[in-house]
């Protein structure tokens, strides 16, 4: 990757990006910096923290005292740096209650269609119900 890939202050610049994106074909898209105030961002944010903060595949802070490019990750997400494995493993709870946020949000949009289907389902029956009437009166008068 190009060194200008590399964002000083964490995460990868959109050159950095686009080089992923020709090597390998990915779609990285810039990290969610404010607030996870959408579906989509909460899904992001959280899964990211999670994926990251859970177990850190090294340390917050380097022999020198300086953050690693694993801490920094987080202020690229909008997120304060760690400094210690506890701290980074707040961020990753953190991002299970995005996570779980996300997942109540799914089931509240997922109960209000299977609501709407029921009503409209239920408008339905009787037009059913009074054709099979209809039906059965044609056959008893026949």
């Amino acid at each position: 990757m190009p060194k200008e890939g590399r964002n000083p202050q964490g995460g990868l610049t959109k050159a950095g990006r686009d080089f992923f994106a020709k090597r390998d074909g990915s779609h990285l898209k810039p990290g969610v910096t404010g607030k996870a105030d959408t579906p989509e961002k909460m899904l992001r944010k959280g899964s990211f923290l999670v994926r990251t903060f859970t177990h850190p595949r090294g340390p917050m802070i380097d022999p020198k005292g300086e953050p690693t490019r694993l801490a920094l990750s987080a202020h690229a997400w909008g997120e304060k740096v760690p400094k210690s494995i506890s701290e980074a493993h707040m961020l990753a709870a953190k991002g299970h209650q995005l996570l779980s946020k996300y997942h109540a949000a799914q089931e509240k949009q997922g109960a209000s269609k299977q609501g709407a289907s029921k009503k409209s389902a239920a408008k339905k029956a009787p037009a059913k119900a009074s054709a099979a009437k209809k039906n059965a009166a044609k056959k008893s008068a026949r």
